[in-house]
């Protein structure tokens, strides 16, 4: 069994942040199941571009407001408290953030935990 909490994670190596965003990962390779689970936090008024190439991402809002766009077709949806969304054809997107918004994002195949989003918008894909 493994327990953790945000207060575990806080201001450690498993809490990543870039310009516009701060990831505590709960979960990870190293846990040995098969998927990596985060706790994101997107900054208020930004637009941010990502792209998973070598990963699966299923996204579940628990806090804040905004909107995703599908790249490739221009398709935009609302994001709300109770929404989910999953990246399954290694969608490019845009996540527009109206409020800081907090998302749990899990990850097939499992981030290893040193991933940072690379000029293009994409986790590179890490061993260890």
């Amino acid at each position: 069994m493994i327990v953790k909490s945000l207060e575990d994670i806080a201001g450690t190596a498993d809490e990543t942040s870039g310009e516009n965003w701060t990831s505590r990962r709960f979960l990870l390779k190293n846990n040995g199941v098969g998927f990596s689970m985060n706790d994101t936090l997107i900054k208020a008024g930004t637009d941010n571009f990502f792209w998973y190439k070598n990963h699966i991402e299923a996204v579940y809002c628990i806090e804040g407001e905004g909107e995703i766009e599908k790249v490739e077709t221009g398709d935009v949806y609302q994001i709300k408290p109770g929404t989910m969304y999953i990246l399954d054809e290694n969608d490019k997107h845009r996540l527009r953030a109206r409020t800081q918004m907090r998302m749990v994002c899990v990850f097939n195949p499992p981030l290893v935990g040193s991933e940072t989003h690379t000029e293009e918008g994409y986790y590179p894909l890490l061993t260890e």
